[in-house]
Parts: C-alpha cells; structure tokens; sequence
C-alpha cells in the first residue's frame, strides 16, 4: 500500500512510520513540528534525545534500504492538504497529526482554542481533500478511550443499541470527554462519521488508551532512529512518568485517590493496531471504532507496579487531584475487534516496567525535576503555568517537499 502517516514525526507517528516501511508499504510523512515547538513552550525536552526528521529519514533510508518521502506543512492549510494528497496518491491515510495532551489543552482560553481549531479543523480539511482528490482512501483516524469517559455502564466499540419507548435504535455511543482536548476528539469523530454517511468515505477511528514503552523493533535498529520519551506533567503518560520519578529519587504522583481506570498499551501494540487497520479497510460510506487498547489498570495499580518493580526504595505520594474526575468509578470496556483481526498484544508485566526503568536511568541526566509536578488546573481558566506565550506553528502556504 501507498500509506500517508500525519504527524508522523510524533512519539506514535514515527515508530509507526517505520514499522509500516519496514513491513513493504510506500511510506510519506507530514509534520508541522508543532510538538517539538511545545517542548520550547514548556520548557522541556523529551527525555530520550531524538534528531530532526530530515536526519531520522536519511538514516532509515540508511539502515534500511527503504525510501521515504515527507511534506512539511499544517493541516489547518486546506491547499497543503489537497496538493499532498494529489502528490502522493495514497491508497490509506493515517492521522496522527493533532494536538494530544488533555493537560495542554486545558492550560487556559488560548491553549483550549488553540486545541480545537488545529484537531477540528485539520481533520475537516482532510476529509474535504479525500472526498475531492480519491473518495476510496481509507482513513485510519486516532481517537482516544477518552472520548467515552467513565460511565456506570459497559463501554462499547464506538455504538450501542438503544431501545427507548418501545423502539429500538443502533446509536453511537454517548460520550463524556473529561477535557477541551477529549473534545476535539469527539468532534472529529461526528465529522467523520458524517463526512462517511453523505460522502461515501471509508473510515476507520481507532478508540486508543494511554500508550507506555518508548522502543519498537524499529528504532531500536540504530540511535537515530529513537522516537520521543515525554515524562513531565503536562505531555509525559502515567507510566512513563512514573518510572522517571522513580529512577531519579522522586515520590511517583498519583493524583487523589488513585481509583481512576484506564486503558491502556504498549507502544508496539499500537503499531500492530494501526497496521491491521489499515491491511483490513473499512468498506465505502463506513464509519467503523476499534477500541484500541489490551489491558485496563486503576492509576494506584500502575504506581504499585512501578514500586515493585524498582530495585530501590520508591515513595508515592497522594495529591489533590487538579483534574475534574472520579475518584472511583465503573470501568469495563470492549475491545475485541482488533482481536479478532489478529491483535497478539504486549501485556504490561515486570520486564516491561523493568525495560522502561531503564531507559529512564539512561537518561536520568536529562530529568528536569521540576516539570513532573503538575501545574495545570481544571478547575480554573487561567493556569499558573508559566509558558512562552501562545501555541504557534508554521504554517508553509506551499507543499514542502523531500523525495529520495
């Protein structure tokens, strides 16, 4: 297959790129850069050292044999989109490319705004290009567990049937989001189930939890090739930040009680998911929702894990939880399709907890303490985070372009 990866210079996107080349597929990439100009935001930088993508690309091309192509430019920028799309002709699209820390999107007015427009927006563009350039591109979308919140119900994958009043009705599922970046999410979700419905596209929405581990086969091959470690409090996932506290001498922080339940996997699972999204399209005018996740954990089980798991001694500590969220609640989620497509999953064990420990004392030189506490507050609309300034990002008015 011809496969686009947006955003694919992200901590999934690129792992993902390479995984899909490696496995035979014409791969391009586009990126904006936009998460690299959040770390300058922040103050921060991925604790793995990761080079820019023109030297990633050189040295895959370099390890592998395989060739890449990549476009730089915004998906908010309607004409970048459809050129790349007429340029490079794909048979799948994969789309990565949005803004994806609820913490960020709730730092105030400004990052929420920001969130919206540039997730909700660069997906309505896409799907204008794909319904104008080659209606029959599959659309491999990610979305997130978030979308359903944490109902006293069983969460299914993507609907639900509903009898009400004597009828009966199959209906999406009702979502509760639990921040403006959840949001954009089910927004996106609505505009492709209804870009679908009267367009005719093919789209596929892959319903992720909380992504951990940092290596894949992949990038593994050569040091160039490392994708992101994100561990501060407002990009950094729960377990991943966990193992850097631990490593460095830091009380592991669970926010309030530690009830809260997520999905989650491991990193080379996502690669497995997206892969068997795309080699089993959906059909033409079908909206179709994976829930991509393997295993579910509580917040306080993930903490006494990391506990176990460190060779040394490991304090948690319980704080105020600055997130509008249950302290305990239901949670049972299916997750069987992209099983029954031949998911084999990564479960999360000690080793896996023991890898990522590891790569955390590494790199333990470039922890910045203080960024693992967190400083962005739900309840309030302007944060006592300290940033640059505004989010911005490039934004090219023409395709930018490197062929090898």
């Amino acid at each position: 297959m011809r496969i686009l990866v947006l955003g694919g210079d992200g901590y999934l996107g690129w792992p993902t790129a390479l995984h899909l080349s490696r496995r035979g597929h014409d791969v391009g990439i586009v990126d904006n850069f936009a998460r690299r100009s959040y770390d300058f935001e922040m103050g921060v930088d991925s604790l793995v050292p990761i080079q820019n993508l023109q030297r990633r690309v050189r040295t895959w091309e370099e390890v592998s044999g395989l060739e890449m192509t990549t476009y730089v430019g915004d998906l908010t920028d309607a004409p970048f989109v459809d050129g790349v799309l007429r340029d490079f002709q794909p048979d799948t699209v994969v789309h990565f490319a949005e803004q994806r820390s609820a913490p960020y999107s709730m730092i105030d007015q400004k990052h929420a705004v920001y969130t919206q427009v540039n997730n909700v927006v660069g997906t309505l563009n896409l799907l204008y290009a794909i319904a104008d350039v080659d209606p029959s591109i599959h659309l491999v979308k990610l979305g997130t567990m978030g979308e359903y919140g944490t109902p006293n119900i069983d969460i299914e994958e993507g609907f639900i049937e509903i009898t009400h009043r004597g009828r009966t009705d199959v209906l999406p599922y009702p979502k509760q989001p639990g921040s403006f970046y959840h949001l954009s999410k089910v927004h996106d979700s609505a505009n492709i189930m209804f870009a679908c419905r009267i367009w005719g596209l093919a789209s596929t929405d892959l319903n992720q939890g909380i992504v951990y581990g940092q290596e894949t086969e992949e990038t593994a091959l050569h040091p160039d090739l490392a994708t992101r470690f994100d561990y501060d409090s407002v990009f950094g996932t729960v377990l991943n930040r966990f193992c850097v506290q631990a490593v460095v001498g830091h009380p592991v922080t669970v926010y309030g009680s530690g009830g809260q339940i997520r999905g989650m996997l491991d990193i080379r699972d996502t690669l497995a998911c997206v892969e068997l999204a795309c080699t089993n399209p959906a059909e033409a005018g079908e909206f179709r929702v994976f829930n991509q996740f393997t295993e579910s954990f509580s917040v306080s089980e993930l903490a006494g894990m990391v506990v176990d798991a460190y060779p040394g001694r490991v304090e948690v500590e319980n704080l105020e939880d600055p997130r509008v969220e249950k302290q305990e609640h239901y949670y049972r989620a299916a997750h069987t399709k992209l099983l029954d497509l031949g998911l084999v999953p990564h479960l999360l064990n000690r080793t896996t907890i023991s890898s990522l420990l590891a790569v955390a004392d590494r790199h333990r030189d470039r922890v910045d303490v203080t960024a693992v506490r967190p400083t962005v507050q739900w309840r309030s609309t302007a944060s006592a985070l300290a940033t640059s300034g505004s989010p911005t990002t490039s934004k090219p008015s023409n395709i930018g372009v490197s062929k090898a």
